[in-house]
């Protein structure tokens, strides 16, 4: 059952660089759909529905894409989806959030959550958010430990005391959070069975976020505490002139690595992707008897493994696999599935070239 006091803050300030070209700075990686019949952010509010109910959700975003996040979520209330005045990382952004929600509610707890993943058991998740949740309660800064199904490289890991087992509903401490490591370290930390992938989901009371920026970031938190309360008129105003102003760090450093009183909870398998580059989305969708997953009409010809983004048009493959074709009005995308991750260099020659009318 939903808490009146718990809220949830949904990060939104992304571009999904990795989407292009599908992915524009008015129309980025959240509010694409891009596996299911919602677009990313459309699932992450469902899901929470039943434990945080769309009017205490709130959204941080950017000025380019908040029109369109405001539109995909009605039952979101407007004014709580707010365009930050700048990209500050995400420490500034959940002090800014605490801030607001302790101006609104002084006993007030909060979730962060990525607008972006997909959750593929939203029942397990939950029960994992309702654990994190409670130890949110007690004070403590809790964090959602994911069980790791290989050696990935591109996340970081949490690191629980040894005999940790996945899937207890309950908190365990945070011995030490670990950067992305290389393929060798990340086959021991897969062995040594007590490291997590972290997926960037805290928990914890606005009071408590407060204080530990002013701890550890304190720069940052006497211009948070300048700001008036959310309700007064200069609120915006005075966000404007001082956000901008905060140091550009995300939580992970600020704060996680720092701080005393962090627990996590790990997880089992609810399913997780970070839908991380055009790949990710390539292994979620369902496959035809050749291995190709198409979200338009295809004909194959001994080509396997492919993903294929069309649109309107029929994409007629020859002999090829293991690529990503994605094809909008105004620019295709033809690459290795091997090289998803490397969509987001175009966007930067782009960039440099001036090509503002594709980013």
């Amino acid at each position: 059952m939903a808490k009146e006091n718990h809220y949830g803050l949904i990060l939104a300030g992304g571009r999904g660089t990795r989407f292009w070209p599908r992915s524009r700075k008015r129309h980025a990686k959240q509010v694409l759909n891009v596996a299911g019949q919602q677009t990313l952010i459309q699932a992450t509010v469902d899901r929470l529905r039943d434990l945080i109910p769309p009017e205490r959700i709130w959204i941080l975003t950017n000025d380019f894409v908040r029109d369109e996040i405001v539109r995909q979520l009605p039952d979101v209330p407007p004014n709580q989806i707010i365009a930050e005045p700048a990209q500050r990382n995400t420490a500034p952004a959940i002090g800014l959030a605490a801030h607001i929600l302790k101006s609104i509610d002084p006993k007030a707890v909060f979730g962060v959550f990525p607008s972006d993943h997909v959750i593929g058991k939203p029942k397990r998740y939950l029960s994992m958010v309702r654990a994190a949740f409670k130890a949110a309660e007690r004070g403590e800064i809790a964090v959602l430990g994911v069980e790791p199904r290989w050696p990935e490289t591109g996340y970081g890991y949490i690191e629980f005391p040894k005999g940790t087992v996945a899937g207890k509903l309950g908190t365990s401490p945070v011995l030490k959070f670990r950067e992305k490591p290389e393929l060798p370290v990340a086959k021991r930390y897969v062995k040594a069975g007590n490291f997590f992938w972290n997926a960037g989901m805290f928990f914890w009371k606005a009071d408590t976020v407060l204080n530990a920026l002013r701890e550890f970031l304190p720069e940052t938190a006497d211009l948070l505490s300048e700001l008036p309360s959310f309700l007064h008129p200069d609120f915006a105003a005075c966000m404007a002139e001082l956000f901008p102003r905060c140091q550009d760090i995300s939580i992970d450093y600020a704060v996680m690595q720092e701080a005393k009183n962090v627990v996590g909870v790990a997880c089992d398998d609810f399913g997780w992707n970070d839908v991380g580059s055009w790949d990710a989305v390539y292994d979620l969708l369902p496959k035809d008897a050749d291995l190709n997953a198409v979200r338009s009409e295809v004909m194959a010809i001994e080509s396997t493994g492919n993903y294929v983004d069309g649109g309107k048009k029929i994409v007629a493959l020859v002999g090829v696999k293991d690529l990503i074709i994605v094809d909008t009005p105004d620019a295709l995308l033809v690459a290795d599935r091997s090289q998803a991750q490397r969509v987001g260099e175009i966007v930067k020659r782009l960039e440099k070239s001036g090509r503002e009318e594709l980013i």
